[in-house]
């Protein structure tokens, strides 16, 4: 799958409801980018942390789907974790995933959240995906 297939698969459901917008699809390498606006908003004026997980579990989703081993079906997400270092108000929010890990039963995921604009990174993200296989 490419980068447009990926964008089409996300159509309908919560990645288009936030404007995420998959811009890259390697085997090593997931780039994306999602452009502040005020549904993706905290009620205190900030980005709200949800908004940049959700950019960053897409992102690190769609790369576990290309990387699936022969067999699999697809996967879940069983474990992430996210350092939130700095929030926007405008601009736009690149994603970069990369694999750290990619077996046969879980894959990990490590991925870069960072403010285009200013260049100020936002968040640091890993995620565990379990991959699964048919009964």
């Amino acid at each position: 799958m490419n980068a447009d297939k990926f964008q089409q698969s996300g159509e309908g459901h919560l990645p288009a409801h936030l404007g995420i917008r998959i811009n890259h699809v390697g085997d090593d390498e997931i780039r994306s980018e999602m452009t502040v606006q005020q549904c993706l908003m905290a009620p205190n004026g900030l980005l709200h942390a949800g908004s940049l997980v959700t950019l960053a579990d897409t992102s690190a989703g769609y790369g576990c789907v290309k990387n699936l081993p022969a067999g699999a079906t697809g996967f879940t997400t069983v474990e992430l974790k996210s350092n939130h270092l700095g929030t926007a108000q405008s601009g736009t929010v690149d994603c970069v995933a990369r694999p750290a890990h990619l077996g046969r039963t879980t894959q990990v995921w490590d991925a870069t959240l960072t403010h285009r604009e200013t260049g100020k990174l936002l968040a640091l993200f890993r995620c565990t995906q379990m991959v699964l296989y048919p009964r």
